[in-house]
Parts: structure tokens; C-alpha cells; sequence
């Protein structure tokens, strides 16, 4: 059940119209990692984890209605960047202020041109908020990645709050406004704070890597290909132990050679590693187990009815 409060989470402003800025700022509105996908991402996946996650389900939940609070932030500065664009719009006179904004032709051209380059935000939509990117691109539910499997979805959340962080951070170059790159600086250091969230949500889940139920075999699992010529560069990525399997990274240097010697690599044995095809079955099995059973005896218990609700009017979720 959702509850709308009409005050902003954050207080946003902005000192002046802006339009250009504000097509911009349609990236966060619309786009492929603004707002609106991040909400509806988080909210997908938090349905398959509250059976067995109910603690992952809060979290999720959370983040995805603060997510709502913060495209109502960004719709918000993007019509106050827009003011009196959608008056002025329906008002011809060479007069108006908006033309006294756009100051002169060049600019009056400059203006024709972006409704001709994204005619939903300056032309269709009459000077408002539309669920495009700044391009005009719609926004579409392909952008959301939600795989059923939380140690996935939760690095895909940890990946999609760094690249929200990162158009904040290229957005903030594109404008002067103090108040509007206020307004930035907090969703931005939002998606540093659930960034944060979710690393720390994952590290709960244990063992969490790989990613999934099967562990990979051991003849490829360290294995570093040299697959180009030239500057060959050596690091913790091909030398040394490998991050999360502890193995000692092997360095293929000629690639090819290696896939003629072993029958295209089938022959192949492991080395610089402890595991095992038959220490990896048994992994598998193990791991197979825990997560079935994870879910099972959560399923069984609450999966009839969603919600309890108490004699008060409230509500108490069985996890």
C-alpha cells in the first residue's frame, strides 16, 4: 500500500527557467538509468525475495519508494525549469518572455531545432515532464534487469546505482543554477548511500559468489587470456590469486596454441587451484539444497495469503 505525501523529500529548486537543462535532465526522468527504472527494478525484484529474504524485501521495498520520492524530485525541477514554457507555448507573441529567454533568432532557431530533434518533450507534451530520455527515446520496461536470484539482482542494483550516480555527476557540468545543482548533489549522494545499501545487503548472503547456485569448472576458472597484440599489461587480473576463489591466476600468453594442444580445451586439466570436479559437485549440491530449501519453507508458510492483518487496522507480514 502506498501513501503519497505532496511535500518533496527534498526541497527542490530552481533559481531560473531553463529548458535546455531540462531536456537534459529527462535522462533522469525517463531514461535507461534514471529514476524511474531504478524504482521499478528494485520493486520487481523485492517480490521474489521476500519469501525467503524478508529482511532483503524491506530493503528493497524502501529503495524503490525513495526512488519514486526522487523521480518526483526530478518531474518536479524539470516544470520548474520549464517556467512558463507550457503558457508561452499556446501564446505566439514575439513578446512573450519565453522568446525574451531564447533571446533573438539564433536562439529562436536553436529552440525550433530541439522540437524537431525531440518533438515529445518541446512539441507534444506542451512544456512538460514525459517518460523519454532526453532524446525522446520512450522509456520501456526492458531497461529493468530482475533475475529471481538475489546475489544477481543485488549486484545488478550495485551496478545500476553507479551508473545513476554518474550522469548526476556529468549533469551537474551542464549547469550554473546553485539551487538546481543542490538538488543534484543530494540524489546524487543518494545513489552513493544505496550503493552502500546493497553491498552491504549482499555480504549478508553468504556464500554469495559465484553469482547463482553452480560453481564453475575448475580447468577455466583462472584462466587469463592474452587475446591481444601489443603493450601486454600484467596486474591482479592475470598474476597473483584470483579475488574470490583464491586460485592462482594462469597467464595464456598464446591463447590459440593452448585450444590446438587440448582438443579445443577439453582435455585440459586444472591448474593453480584446489578445486575439483568432484569438490564442485559437491558444492553444487550443497548450495542447491540450501537455497531450495530457503524458499521452500518460506513458501509453505505464507505464499496462501500475502499480508496478516491485526484487529487495529494494521498489518503484521509474516516473514
Amino acid at each position: 500500500m502506498f501513501y503519497h505525501v505532496k511535500e518533496l523529500q527534498f526541497n527542490a529548486r530552481v533559481s531560473k527557467p531553463d529548458p535546455k537543462f531540462a531536456r537534459l535532465l529527462l535522462e533522469q526522468f525517463g531514461g535507461s538509468n534514471g529514476e524511474l527504472k531504478a524504482a521499478m527494478q528494485y520493486f520487481v525484484q523485492a517480490f521474489t525475495a521476500k519469501n525467503p529474504y524478508p529482511d532483503k524485501y524491506d530493503l528493497l521495498m524502501d529503495i524503490a519508494t525513495e526512488e519514486f520520492s526522487h523521480l518526483e524530485i526530478v518531474g518536479a525541477t524539470i516544470q520548474m525549469l520549464l517556467g512558463g514554457v507550457n503558457g508561452e507555448l499556446k501564446n505566439a507573441s514575439e513578446e512573450s518572455e519565453i522568446m525574451k529567454l531564447l533571446d533573438g533568432t539564433a536562439a529562436k532557431e536553436d529552440f525550433i531545432h530541439e522540437a524537431i530533434v525531440n518533438p515529445h518533450f518541446g512539441v507534444l507534451t506542451g512544456g512538460g515532464p514525459a517518460l523519454t530520455d532526453s532524446n525522446g527515446i520512450p522509456w520501456t520496461a526492458a531497461y529493468v534487469t530482475a533475475n529471481g536470484d538475489l546475489t544477481v539482482d543485488l549486484r545488478s542494483n550495485i551496478a545500476a546505482e553507479s551508473r545513476a550516480k554518474i550522469v548526476y555527476e556529468y549533469l551537474m557540468k551542464f549547469t550554473d543554477d546553485p539551487s538546481v545543482k543542490e538538488t543534484l548533489r543530494f540524489l546524487m549522494t543518494r545513489e552513493i548511500a544505496h550503493y552502500q545499501m546493497f553491498e552491504a545487503a549482499l555480504a549478508t548472503i553468504q556464500p554469495n559468489f559465484p553469482p547463482g547456485i553452480l560453481q564453475g569448472d575448475p580447468r577455466y576458472s583462472n584462466l587469463y587470456y592474452n587475446m591481444s597484440s601489443g603493450m601486454d599489461a600484467r596486474g591482479p587480473w592475470n598474476e597473483g590469486s584470483s579475488t574470490q576463489l583464491g586460485e592462482t591466476w594462469q597467464y595464456v600468453d598464446d591463447p590459440l596454441q593452448q585450444v590446438l594442444e587440448t582438443n579445443g580445451l577439453t582435455t585440459l586439466t586444472p591448474t593453480g587451484t584446489d578445486r575439483t570436479e568432484k569438490s564442485v559437485k559437491a558444492l553444487n549440491e550443497e548450495l542447491s539444497k540450501l537455497r531450495s530449501e530457503e524458499i521452500m519453507s518460506a513458501t509453505a508458510e505464507i505464499d496462501a495469503q500475502w499480508s496478516t492483518y491485526d484487529k487495529s487496522g494494521g498489518f503484521i507480514n509474516e516473514l
